[in-house]
């Protein structure tokens, strides 16, 4: 393995490596080596941006450093979906201490290429600096192409909630990982690289989705802000969702719930949505219905009871 490390290298020569022989996207007539990237905007602009910790949302030895590079695209690119818009590009601040080795770098940025060719997206620029521990900022924008985006705002009585991707694979993960295993993979997978349904945001949009959000810190706990946006009731039936044997086995392992994992489980970035009667696309599970009502999110008509989701400043 190649012992040079970012800061034998220098930031320039860092920086020139991650960048070297990125592809040219047909939106962006500036990319890297300017002040700023230029990127063509077809309709309205849409914009997110996701921070990764070391230590808080992620661990160097539980995450390999080109899955790493993946999440951290993934994470934030799922907001763009959200909206019901089309990825554009990516922009990546990023804090690592000096002696990294420069071949974690490569691996690093290997991913966040991956990701952003997974995503369509193109990434255009970023910024590099020094700091104690590993800080990823991803900024994405993102296009609306003449559509209008889909709000948390919007949901109504009479319409029925869906999910696109996975629930709770990667709250499965993390428990495995947290008593030192490292089995079903599959799980540790998905908490390592979240699945992102691309494209299924502006699916969404086309069909008449109502309201829409990014599942990242748990689905009671998502689906409350278009609960509290919209001013409605959100009941979810639990007989509707399937359960996979792998979060069967933890759950059995550890003396959990199975379905909590699915219900409360973040970073797995699915989509949930809120579509009128009958315009629900294929690939979308239908697993609630939206009421008058105060503004809350319950399963089987009552309320759930545990924490609905993570809080930053809460745990």
């Amino acid at each position: 393995m190649d012992a040079t490390t970012v800061g034998s290298l220098g930031e320039f020569g860092t920086i020139s490596r991650i960048t070297a022989g990125l592809p040219h996207a047909p939106a962006v007539s500036v990319g890297p080596g300017d002040d700023a990237a230029v990127f063509l905007v077809n309709g309205s602009s849409v914009t997110s941006v996701d921070v990764l910790v070391e230590g808080v949302h992620f661990r160097r030895d539980w995450v390999p450093a080109e899955m790493l590079g993946r999440r951290a695209v993934a994470v934030a690119s799922a907001d763009i979906e959200a909206m019901g818009a089309h990825q554009g590009a990516v922009l990546v601040g990023l804090t690592v201490p000096a002696d990294i080795p420069v071949a974690w770098i490569d691996d690093l940025a290997r991913g966040i290429r991956l990701e952003c060719e997974a995503a369509g997206a193109a990434l255009v620029g970023g910024d590099l600096t020094r700091g104690r521990d590993v800080v990823i900022s991803v900024t994405v924008m993102g296009e609306t192409r003449g559509a209008p985006p889909v709000l948390r705002s919007g949901a109504q009585a009479g319409d029925v909630v869906a999910f696109r991707g996975r629930l709770g694979w990667s709250a499965a993960g993390l428990a495995v990982l947290s008593r030192g295993f490292r089995s079903p993979r599959a799980l540790v997978e998905a908490y390592q690289l979240p699945h992102v349904p691309y494209g299924a945001g502006a699916e969404a949009q086309l069909a008449g989705a109502t309201a829409m959000i990014d599942v990242s810190d748990g689905l009671l706990a998502d689906l409350g802000h278009i609960a509290d946006a919209s001013q409605v009731a959100i009941d979810l039936d639990s007989g509707r969702f399937e359960i996979p044997d792998p979060l069967h086995a933890v759950a059995s392992a550890t003396g959990a719930d199975p379905l909590r994992f699915i219900l409360t489980g973040g970073e797995d970035h699915a989509l949930a949505a809120t579509f009128p009667l009958g315009k629900v696309p294929p690939e979308w599970r239908v697993i609630g219905v939206v009421a008058d009502g105060e503004p809350t999110v319950l399963v089987d008509g009552e309320p759930y009871g545990a924490t609905p989701g993570w809080d930053h400043f809460r745990h």
